[in-house]
This record gives C-alpha cells, structure tokens and sequence, in this order.
C-alpha cells in the first residue's frame, strides 16, 4: 500500500478505484486506533508513518482539499483556487512532508449577529494537502486520548450531543453554571506547550512547527508578519491542534467532587450544585488555561442557576445557540398507585432568542433582495435558510418558535407580493402567489416546469429527540452498525436524506463502503431523468460525491441509448402512419410521366 502504483498514473482521476482506496486507508487508520488504545505506542508510531507515507492516502487527501471541501475555491497566498486531474495527480506524487511551510492568507469573514470580523488564515493548496495527510493519522490517535465531553471538531459529534449532555447533567437537580468562553483561543494558543503536549516522532513534530510558525500576508493591509502563537482558523489541522491543546481540561475538573465540565471547542460550561464551589472552579480553569497563555473573557463569562436562584426572571443561559432553563411546576403529583413523585421543576430547551433574531433578519433580507425576480427564485433562495435552521433546532423544543416564525415570514412575503400588485387586491394577490394543499390554503407555490414547488414551512419540521453519542464511542472503533444508524438518525439532515440512509444500512450504492463522517453525499436517480426515470424513492440513491461522477459518466451511455431508441420510436411510429395508397398509383404515374404531350420536354 505504501509503493506507488506506477498504473494509476496512466488512469483517469475519476476512474481510479476510490472504494479501494479508501477501504485501505479507513483499515490502517482503525490499527492506529487500536494500537493506540492498548497501549502499545511504538506499533502505533510505525503504521502512522506508513499511513503518511502511503499513496493511497495521499491521493485520497488531494481528492478532499481539491473536490470535497467546501472551501475549496478559497485560493491561498498562490491565488491557486482549483486543480486539473492531471495536476492532482502530480501533487499527490509530489506530497511528503519536510520542515518548511508557504505563508498564510489573512481572508476576515463577518461573525453571525456581529459588526466584529472573524480571522482566517489560508494555507496553499500543497500545504492544505500535507495537512489532510497528517490529520489522517494523527486523528486515530488522539480520538483514542481524548475526553467524554468535548464534543466540537470531531469525528460523530456534533453541538446536539453537547446539549443533550447538559440536560442529563441537569435534569435530576438544578445546578449552577460557570458558562465561559476562552478569549481568541485560536490566536493565541502557545506553541510550544501545543508541541510538547502533541510529543509525536520528530519529522511529524518539524512539519507542525512549520505550519504553527507560518508568516501570515494580509493583503487587504499589504503587510506580512511573523506568527509567534496560536493555530490560525481555516487550516485543516487547525481544529484538531486546538482540541489536543484543550485536553485535559475536563480531567481537572473532575477532580472537584460533584464538578462536571463539558466543551464544544473553546465554548464550555461547568456545572455544580454548590456555587462556592464552582467559583473554586473557575479559578481552576484560568490557572489551566494559563500555562497556554488563555484566559477567560470576561464579558462572556457569568455564573447563573438553571431554576432562577441568582435573581428574579434569571432567562438561563446560551450555549451553542440554545437557551437552556429549568421553571418551577409545583412540589408533589400523585401517581397512579396511589403513590406521589416530587416534580419541582422542569427544563426547557430552546432556541436562542439571538438565533430567533438573526435567523428572520436573515429571511427578511433575503426577500428585500429579491423584489424583482419570479416567485420561484425566492423559494429557492429561502429553502435552503428555513431547512437548515428548523432542522438544527429540532432536537428541542421548538413548537412554539416555529409557529411564531412561520407567521413572521408569512406576514413578510404578504408584503413583497403586494408591493409587486400595488394596483391589485389582496384577494387577487393571495390567489397569484398561494396555493391550496391537502387543508391548507396558504402554502406559498406555484407550478414550475411541470412540478409543484412550495415554501419550506417551519411548522411543517417534526420534533425529534437527539440520543447523545456514547461515551468515548468514535468512528475508529469499527463499531459500523452504531454508527451507520446514527448517521441515518443526525438532526441536520433533510428527511428524505436520513429515510434513504436508513434504507441503505448507511452504505454508498455505487461502491458498496460506508459513509463516514466528513462524507460529501449527493442524492442521485437511479434510472437518470434524462432516460425517461423519475422523482419516486424507488428510483432515489444516496452515493458519494466521488460515485456520483463516477456514475454520471455511466450514466451519458444509458441516456444516448435511450435517446436513440425513442428516436428510432419516433421514426417508425412516423413510418407506420404513412399513407400508403400511393403506392399502387406508382405505375400509372410513371407511364403518366413517360408521355410525349405538346409542350412536354421529353416529347422533344
């Protein structure tokens, strides 16, 4: 596996046997996972070097830097935003690691609800490589190290397990809550206590130094600086560096009796009954974080009660946009047996009264951008918004926003119809724009090249409990079946994804290897479209982005036959319906055209 293959060099980039390749490097990375778990650190060592080393990996690392990423388009200081196969095929070649590294693009997004800009740092394509080819085997690793409760930046975890862990942390008794928040903990994380900590073989070691230490160019500024620490956002490795910084955190902790700390990156919480304690707690933590030069910022940082015991109308707190409270219901029910049970309270989590907001400014804005064009390039546009949102915050309880949002948006898109009809009345505008489905009347659609197309309602998005990840369950267990049905059940995914998840046992049609996490999946008709298949789940399949191209050139073949076929359909239909009586005036018309008439010019 670690040879390499002169043979694929002469293979397309889209024919190369990506189930193969992938099943290979997904085997080494569970030994390394393994390894790792029983203690035996040198075996673990080797087949991380084998795994770096492997041309496997490395074309499967260039395949998700230059296809599958999302950020893909974003160039670094090179300005080189995309790749040819045969330039893929040569980086993958050419990929190994040394102690040098290309400096770092400053690119500054806008951060959610905020005037404030977040800081990326960019690395080059061959530097975004290099480090998927690290992270491939240093995440094994330290997924077998890291804690129960951190949950941001890894493999089969997401904000919900994070939620749900606080819930079960709290739903016996409330609790008070340090809820804190490490000041830029991306920029400002040590490195040499980051590398120490890392203690990886030495050429491994060099190459990380060089990344952490990479000057960064602003463009925007004209100017590039040396970087001293932290770990710059927007680098593939950059969250798995700052997880291995933070770890340890919550094992600290720990050792105050009654003292639970859990962690989405640098957003955590720490609960306890006793506040005395956990303002003991919270010194704690500063001093940890300390030997990392971090500190807590102290504008995002308060201690509040779950039950309102800090002051009156106390609304909880927020965490990873959820608001998280617990109410008084009364003291004593009786039961069924006769029997009573002490109630006392009752928690309540929903969504974020600054996610509520941003979420409509959003819709709302989204819809004053588009005051000209057709009904159609509006629910597209707000489709994706409304989908994403609803389904983030199902896991909760979500009823009651939903409702309220629903009749926000409604109320919005009344005004855009209007202002577009302003001659026109508003029983003449609702029956343009609204249509009538099953018993409800304002669903706002139309038809649309043969179809149907409506609004995404959020009313319409079932809620459904989240169960939390398991312990120190990760994906490099091997356990595929765990994982294959949570993946089938995450709360982000549209419904028709996770139903055709379920119905493939979690498993891509085309090469038969389970979807991991980081997967890009694309939905993909069986019987193509352009062959005459259609929209029905029957003829629905969920693949691999890489399948899916794979599939698509199968698939030119099947729609030129059937296109072919239809033609020759049409030509024979054509032939059959021909008016054939004429034929047996042939003779008669032939001897018409053979006489010698005045005037005739065959007569001459």
């Amino acid at each position: 596996m670690s040879k390499t293959d002169s043979k694929m060099n002469t293979v397309e980039w889209n024919q190369l046997s990506w189930r193969k390749i992938q099943k290979a490097v997904w085997k080494l990375q569970k030994r390394i996972y393994r390894a790792y778990v029983n203690g035996d650190v040198l075996k673990g060592r080797r087949l991380q070097k084998t795994l770096i080393k492997s041309y496997y990996n490395r074309l499967l690392c260039v395949r998700k830097v230059t296809q599958d990423n999302q950020g893909k388009k974003t160039a670094g200081v090179d300005r080189v935003k995309s790749l040819t196969p045969k330039q893929r095929f040569q980086l993958a070649n050419d990929l190994k690691l040394g102690d040098k590294s290309q400096p770092i693009r400053r690119v500054r997004i806008p951060k959610p609800g905020k005037n404030e800009k977040r800081p990326l740092g960019i690395p080059v394509m061959r530097d975004r490589a290099a480090q998927a080819l690290v992270l491939a085997a240093l995440e094994p690793e330290w997924e077998s190290l890291f804690e129960a409760n951190s949950y941001g930046f890894r493999p089969g975890r997401s904000a919900h397990d994070a939620i749900e862990a606080i819930f079960n942390q709290i739903k016996y008794k409330p609790k008070f809550v340090l809820d804190a928040d490490i000041a830029k903990c991306f920029d400002r994380i040590n490195h040499h206590q980051l590398l120490s900590k890392l203690n990886t073989f030495p050429k491994l070691r060099r190459q990380i130094r060089a990344w952490l230490k990479a000057d960064i160019c602003d463009f925007e500024k004209h100017q590039r600086t040396p970087n001293h620490q932290g770990t710059p956002q927007g680098g593939v490795i950059s969250p798995l560096l700052s997880n291995i910084a933070l770890h340890g955190m919550e094992n600290r902790i720990k050792q105050v009796k009654g003292a639970s700390l859990i962690r989405y990156a640098d957003d955590f919480v720490i609960l306890h009954e006793n506040l005395d304690t956990l303002k003991v707690c919270q010194n704690i933590v500063s001093d940890w974080l300390s030997h990392y030069d971090l500190e807590l910022k102290p504008s995002k940082t308060k201690v509040v009660h779950t039950l309102n015991q800090l002051e009156k109308n106390q609304p909880g707190f927020d965490f990873l946009g959820f608001n998280i409270r617990q109410y008084q219901v009364g003291k004593y029910q009786s039961g069924k047996n006769g029997h009573g049970k002490l109630l006392g309270f009752k928690t309540l989590i929903r969504p974020s009264d600054d996610s509520v907001r941003r979420h409509y400014n959003k819709i709302s804005e989204t819809i004053e951008s588009l005051k000209a064009p057709p009904q159609e390039k509006i629910i597209s546009e707000l489709n994706p918004i409304i989908r994403g949102w609803c389904n983030y915050y199902k896991t909760v309880c979500s009823t009651e926003t939903y409702s309220k949002l629903g009749y926000l948006t409604h109320l919005r898109l009344r005004r855009w119809a209007k202002r577009r009809h302003p001659n026109k009345s508003k029983y003449w505008v609702g029956d343009k724009y609204w249509t009538t489905i099953g018993g409800d009347k304002w669903v706002f659609g139309k038809e649309y090249k043969g179809d149907k197309i409506t609004l995404e309602r959020h009313t319409k998005t079932a809620i459904a409990r989240h169960v939390k990840v398991k312990g120190h369950k990760t994906p490099y267990d091997g356990d595929t079946i765990y994982w294959a049905k949570r993946k089938g059940s995450h709360p982000e995914l549209k419904p028709s994804i996770a139903k055709l998840l379920k119905k493939q046992n979690g498993k891509c049609n085309w090469c038969n290897f389970n979807f991991h996490d980081g997967d890009v999946i694309e939905k993909d008709h069986i019987t193509p479209k352009q062959a005459g298949g259609n929209n029905i789940k029957d003829n629905l399949q969920l693949l691999h982005k890489h399948c899916h191209d794979a599939k698509t050139q199968s698939d030119l073949k099947v729609i030129k036959l059937y296109l072919a076929q239809k033609e020759g359909e049409k030509t024979q239909k054509w032939f059959n319906n021909l008016d054939w009586e004429w034929v047996n005036d042939i003779p008669t018309l032939l001897k018409v055209g053979t006489q010698k008439e005045p005037g005739n010019r065959g007569a001459q």
